[in-house]
């Protein structure tokens, strides 16, 4: 199925995966990128307007667009962080689609379906990704952001904090 199908958040969230036989491996490589312990100017956050599920396959997909265009200036000179972590697991209770299958299956009613893959469920204003830049840099990140918005598949926007203690350190 395509993600679109998995958008909305139904019902309670199914995060038990004891009772699920081949479970669905997590696709973020990792969390965090580039240097944590330099001092930076700005702070960036990705900030969905809406409620709704995100893939752990679309999540990777934005922290890599975005990766990809801060690390232009260099892998030290940024630090990014995904700030959501997919634990909901998702499933699918397939159906024959073929010709003549209304004969053959009419399915089940809240049958439980076979994992399919994992997503994070968000909340309106709640940041998913975050980065710290310098000066110089700011733009690069912002235009990482707008790239890694596409992927995501909901209105985002961009927060843009500018961080006054210059001896504060940004884990």
């Amino acid at each position: 199925m395509k993600g679109v199908n998995y958008r909305e958040t139904r019902g309670m969230p199914y995060v038990r995966r004891e009772y699920i036989s081949g479970k669905p491996q997590l696709k973020i490589a990792r969390f965090s990128s580039g240097q944590s312990k330099q001092n930076y100017d700005y702070k960036l956050e990705l900030i969905v307007s809406e409620k709704i599920q995100i893939r752990h396959n679309a999540l990777e997909a934005a922290r890599l667009a975005a990766n990809k265009s801060m690390a232009q200036a260099g892998d030290l000179s940024f630090f990014s962080r995904l700030t959501v972590y997919p634990h909901l697991v998702l499933r699918e209770n397939k159906m024959i689609a073929t010709a003549g299958a209304d004969r053959l299956q009419e399915g089940m009613r809240r049958a439980f379906g076979k994992a399919t893959g994992l997503a994070a469920r968000v909340k309106p204003e709640q940041s998913i990704f975050e980065a710290y830049v310098s000066k110089e840099n700011l733009e690069l990140a912002k235009r990482g952001f707008k790239v890694a918005s596409s992927k995501l598949g909901c209105p985002t926007s961009v927060r843009i904090t500018e961080l006054g203690n210059k001896s504060k350190d940004n884990k």
